[in-house]
């Protein structure tokens, strides 16, 4: 699995130094002679290590380009050769993102790798800590990706509802929070019946549940933020069933579940002076008997009727749930995340994901927090014009919207807000939450997506 404790240390008397030059930066001496021998101009993310006499690492010069991007330093860990090093030629907030940049690049998903042996001797790149680094902070952050991306890149056999749970409770306890957890026919007993229709046809040991942390809850003078996460632990598409390609991926349809959680615990962590939430609606999105059908008419929790148009458009039945239940807290602010659309990656690809929201000042706030960490968004309307694609003749809405409106991660966003809280604000996260191409700090597999951007913009606008 990751190490990220491995990767930031607090000193080391024998860090070389990993040196930030500009595009075009003049060197000295030898420097200059070997970094044009090598074709070295200070480009961005370029890398050139330069030995000493005896031919070992003496340090390295790491190309900034026309602006240095923090963000590069995910590259660092899997290029750098082993041993201790330190940022030289970067310092204050750039050299912090920096180095928490190194740690994300730093994560390993090993889990069913031969045994590797752990600490300093397993040859990897260890970065010290920039002067005035929260270490323990910054770690924290490193590793609430990096849940994030291991929940994500867990095969679904071992990452199921129970096991969301398990984490969850972990999470909770941790925190001192409370864990309430509702599972099975009692999902239909505790009203939570289009969570329950959509992973009704699992196994019986995967069966549906719907999973609540709160933390703080006493304390009424704080406001109150509620966390949402889609965990459709696998999606086959139901009985609208994926194609082969469609559905190679899909262990990752939980990973709004692992943002809402891993979120939920930084927060916890850093204790910020608020009443939390976290709301996860776990389920497998499966075939058999006993499973929802294109044409059924599904009860929520809102108590609107909803026609099932597509069986794979599943998440968004189970969102509509735990988003009423969210307003049950009457929040100050929710933000939910979910894998929710294709047609969200067709608008903004793999790397950008969309927010939608209807509150200006909040969706300028995340995105300038996105900016600020390098973890961006994009806002996408919410197109009122569209609305209407929802509409059913025989029921109160459907979950597929009408082809004509063809904005498909539009629609669905109009479909959440629906269901959202009507107190405070809320904003919707349509996350990938994978990397489809791998490249030095970004292997192929899990990602993080908002969640920093999320923190930051929490951190700010709660900070006492």
């Amino acid at each position: 699995m990751s190490h990220q404790s491995e990767l930031l240390i607090a000193a080391s008397e024998t860090a070389r130094p990993v040196r930030v030059v500009g595009q075009g930066a003049a060197l000295d001496g030898r420097l200059a002679a070997w970094a044009e021998a090598n074709g070295f101009t200070g480009k961005a993310g370029q890398l050139l290590v330069v030995p000493d006499a005896d031919g070992a690492p003496e340090l390295a010069l790491f190309g900034a380009g026309d602006a240095f991007d923090p963000m590069s330093a995910r590259g660092l860990p899997t290029r750098l050769p082993a041993g201790d090093w330190r940022l030289e030629g970067v310092d204050g907030e750039a050299a912090h993102s920096a180095a928490l940049a190194f740690a994300l690049g730093g994560y390993l998903f090993d889990r069913y790798k031969a045994k590797i042996k752990e600490g300093p001797e397993r040859g990897r790149a260890r970065l010290v800590a920039p002067d005035g680094l929260d270490l323990t902070a910054t770690l924290n952050i490193a590793a609430a990706c990096a849940l994030t991306r291991e929940m994500v890149d867990t095969p679904a056999a071992d990452m199921g509802p129970l096991q969301l749970e398990t984490i969850a409770r972990e999470i909770a306890e941790a925190a001192g929070a409370s864990l309430t957890v509702t599972t099975g026919d009692a999902l239909l007993e505790e009203n939570y019946p289009a969570v329950h229709a959509v992973g009704r046809a699992a196994a019986p040991h995967r069966a549906p549940r719907v999973l609540e942390i709160g933390w703080n809850l006493d304390q009424t003078d704080r406001p109150l933020v509620a966390l949402v996460g889609k965990g459709v632990v696998f999606d086959t598409g139901g009985l609208d069933l994926k194609p082969a390609a469609g559905m190679r991926n899909m262990k990752k349809d939980m990973g709004g579940a692992a943002h809402a959680l891993a979120l939920g615990r930084l927060i916890m962590q850093a204790e910020l002076p608020v009443r939390l939430v976290v709301l996860v609606a776990a389920v497998e999105n499966a075939v058999s008997g006993d499973a929802f059908r294109p044409g059924d008419i599904l009860n929520s929790r809102k108590g609107l009727t909803i026609e099932i148009g597509n069986t794979d458009a599943e998440g968004r039945l189970i969102l509509a749930d735990v988003l009423t239940r969210a307003g049950e807290h009457e929040p100050d602010l929710t933000l939910d995340f979910a894998t929710l659309t294709g047609a969200a990656r067709i608008a903004l690809g793999p790397e950008l994901p969309p927010l939608y929201t209807d509150d200006d000042a909040l969706a300028e706030g995340v995105l300038s927090a996105g900016r600020a960490v390098g973890d961006p968004l994009w806002r996408m309307p919410l197109w009122s014009g569209y609305r209407a694609s929802l509409d059913s003749e025989i029921a109160d809405l459907r979950n597929d919207s009408a082809a004509w409106a063809q904005a498909g991660s539009v629609t669905a966003a109009l479909f959440l807000q629906t269901f959202a809280p009507t107190t405070g604000s809320w904003a919707h996260m349509d996350v990938f939450a994978w990397n489809p191409r791998a490249r030095p700090g970004w292997p192929e597999g899990g990602e993080a997506q908002a969640l920093r951007a999320c923190f930051r913009y929490l951190s700010d606008k709660f900070a006492e």
